[in-house]
C-alpha cells in the first residue's frame, strides 16, 4: 500500500467508522451468531498475492461486524461501559504512525514526557492529593497501564518486594548475599494479599501472579456490600494467628457487582492498630467509579487518599471518553516500583538513564515495551475540556437516577437490592407470592424471585434489543443496568425499562 492508496483507504475507513457510529443505535446489541461462526468464512491459509483494500473492507462489513457486540450502542447497558470518542480514535492513529516501543526515555522522549505531563493533568482533574503528582517531594507519579488487572498485579509485585525486603533487612541480612536471597524465599510463601469478596477477580489473580496467598473479607447486604473495619480486622487477626503476613490490601471505589464503596476512613484506622498492619500496601481500585472524581461534587472522596494509601487506579477507557487501553495508575513513591522492577541490561543503558535524570516507564510496569497512549488522553482532555468531561459524568449519573426512579415506581414488580450508585441500578423481580406488606430493608433470599429474575434476564438478552448483565450478591440473584457511554440518552433508558417491564409481565403470566 503506497501513500496514495493509504490516503484513499483511510478516507474510506473513516467514512465507514462514522457510518458505524451513526447506525449503531439501530443495530441488535448482541450478535446473532454461534461459537465458531467465523472460521468457515475465513480461508484456511493466508493469501499468496496482495488483496485490495476494497476486498478487505468488504470482509469487515460481511464477516466482522455481524459478530460484534456493540459496546457503543446506547442500548448496551451491561457490565460497565467501554467508551470511545473521535478524539481518542485520532490519538490511536497518531500512536500507530509514530510507533515506538517507548521502554525508556531515549526511545522517544516525547512519549515519556507527555505521559508524565498528562498523568499529572489527570491527577489534578480527579482532585487526587499532591502526593500522587510527579512533582511531589515524596516522588509520586502516574503511569498508564493496560488495565486495572495489570495495575493490581504490578502493585502486588511491588508490595511483595517492599514487605519482604523490610523483613529480611530487619533480621540483619545484607542485600546481594545468598543468605538474603534464601531468607527472602523462606518468607514469601507466608505473605497474603487481602480484598473483599466484592473486589474484582483481578485481585485474586494478582496474588496468583505474585506467588502469594489470598484472603477475602466477607461483605453483606446489611452493609450494602461494602468492606467494613470490623470484618477486615477479623481477617487480619486470623492471618496473625495462622502465622501469615498481610502485605497488600485492595480497597474498592465502585465494586463490579454493585458499585459499592469500601469504608476507606475506618479501614485505614484499623491498619494503624498494629505496627505490622501499618506496613500493608493499600491500593484503591477505582476502575469504573473513579472517573466520577472529575466532577467537583465527588472529589471529597479523594481526600481520604492523602494518607495511608500507596496507589490509586482508574480506567479512563471505561467511563471517561478514552478508548481501551488507558488505565491510569498513581503511586505515592515511585521507588517502590523501580526497586521491584528495575532490570538494567547493558544493551538498554544510555547516559540519560544512567544519570537518573529521566523516567524510564519500563521500570513502572511488568511489560517492557509500551504504546504512546498518552496521546489519546491528551487529545480527549483538550477536545472536551474539564467542563465537557464533567458534563458527561453528570449526565450519565442522572440517567442512572432516572432508571432507579422508574424501578422504584413499579414496586409491585421490582425491588432495588443495593443503593444505586454512579449510574448503576441493581434490582430483582419480586416473588408475586411473597407478602406485599414486607418492608424489610434487606432483600431476603427467595428462590422463586431468583428464578423469575434469571428467566427475565435471559429472555431479554436472547432477543438482543438491549444488553444487560446479572450477578449474585449475598445469595440474591439480581439484574444490573448501567447506561454510561457517550451515546446514552434518557429515551434509551426509558425504552430499556419498558422492555424489562413487558418481559417481566410475560414471564409472570407464564408462571
Amino acid at each position: 500500500m503506497d501513500r496514495e492508496q493509504f490516503r484513499a483507504a483511510a478516507h474510506s475507513a473513516i467514512d465507514d467508522i462514522i457510518n458505524y457510529f451513526d447506525t449503531v443505535p439501530e443495530r441488535r446489541v448482541l450478535p446473532a451468531v454461534d461459537p465458531g461462526y467465523l472460521r468457515p468464512l475465513i480461508p484456511e491459509n493466508p493469501p499468496t498475492e496482495a488483496e485490495s483494500w476494497a476486498q478487505i473492507q468488504e470482509d469487515v462489513d460481511s464477516k466482522i461486524k455481524p459478530g460484534l457486540t456493540h459496546w457503543q450502542s446506547p442500548n448496551f447497558m451491561a457490565y460497565y461501559p467501554a467508551n470511545v470518542t473521535y478524539p481518542s480514535i485520532l490519538g490511536e492513529m497518531y500512536s500507530a504512525a509514530f510507533t515506538a516501543p517507548a521502554f525508556n526515555w531515549l526511545c522517544s522522549p516525547a512519549c515519556t514526557e507527555l505521559e508524565t505531563i498528562v498523568m499529572d493533568w489527570v491527577a489534578r482533574a480527579l482532585g487526587l492529593p499532591e502526593c500522587f503528582l510527579s512533582t511531589s517531594k515524596n516522588l509520586g507519579g502516574g503511569v498508564i497501564q493496560n488495565s486495572a488487572s495489570d495495575a493490581i498485579a504490578t502493585m502486588m509485585v511491588a508490595a511483595r518486594e517492599r514487605r519482604v525486603r523490610e523483613m529480611v533487612l530487619a533480621e540483619g541480612h545484607k542485600e546481594g548475599t545468598t543468605e538474603y536471597e534464601e531468607r527472602k524465599m523462606d518468607l514469601q510463601p507466608r505473605l497474603v494479599a487481602i480484598a473483599s469478596d466484592q473486589t474484582h477477580s483481578s485481585a485474586a489473580k494478582g496474588a496468583l501472579i505474585a506467588g502469594t496467598r489470598f484472603r477475602s473479607v466477607m461483605t453483606g447486604l446489611e452493609h450494602n456490600m461494602e468492606m467494613t473495619a470490623s470484618r477486615l480486622r477479623k481477617v487480619l487477626e486470623k492471618c496473625d494467628r495462622d502465622g501469615l503476613t498481610p502485605y497488600h490490601l485492595t480497597m474498592t471505589f465502585g465494586t463490579t457487582n454493585t458499585c459499592s464503596v469500601d469504608r476507606f476512613a475506618e479501614i485505614k484506622a484499623v491498619l494503624q492498630e498494629k505496627p505490622a498492619w501499618q506496613r500493608i500496601w493499600v491500593h484503591v481500585d477505582a476502575a469504573y467509579a473513579g472517573a466520577s472524581l472529575v466532577a467537583d461534587e465527588w472529589q471529597y472522596i479523594a481526600k481520604d487518599f492523602a494518607e495511608g494509601v500507596d496507589s490509586f487506579n482508574m480506567n479512563m477507557h471505561k467511563w471517561l471518553l478514552v478508548n481501551f487501553d488507558a488505565s491510569v495508575l498513581f503511586v505515592r513513591n515511585r521507588l517502590d516500583l523501580t526497586n521491584a522492577l528495575d532490570i538494567n541490561p547493558t544493551y538498554m543503558r544510555n547516559p540519560y538513564s544512567d544519570m537518573g535524570t529521566v523516567i524510564d516507564y519500563r521500570n513502572w510496569s511488568i511489560s517492557l515495551g509500551r504504546r504512546f497512549r498518552a496521546l489519546k488522553i491528551w487529545f480527549v482532555m483538550r477536545s472536551y475540556g474539564l467542563n465537557g468531561m464533567k458534563a458527561h459524568i453528570r449526565k450519565t449519573i442522572e440517567l442512572g437516577n432516572v432508571f432507579a426512579e422508574l424501578v422504584r415506581g413499579r414496586s409491585d414488580l421490582f425491588e432495588i437490592v443495593t443503593k444505586p450508585a454512579f449510574g448503576l441500578t441493581v434490582f430483582r423481580i419480586k416473588n408475586p407470592q411473597a407478602s406485599r406488606e414486607s418492608s424489610a430493608a434487606i432483600c431476603p433470599k427467595d428462590e422463586v424471585a431468583d428464578g423469575i429474575t434469571k428467566k427475565v434476564y435471559e429472555l431479554i438478552n436472547s432477543r438482543g434489543e438491549i444488553f444487560i448483565t446479572s450477578t449474585v450478591i449475598d445469595g440474591v440473584y439480581v439484574i444490573r443496568v448501567v447506561s454510561a457511554n457517550p451515546m446514552a440518552e434518557e429515551k434509551y433508558v426509558r425504552n430499556a425499562f419498558n422492555i424489562i417491564v413487558r418481559t417481566t409481565d410475560e414471564v409472570l403470566q407464564q408462571k
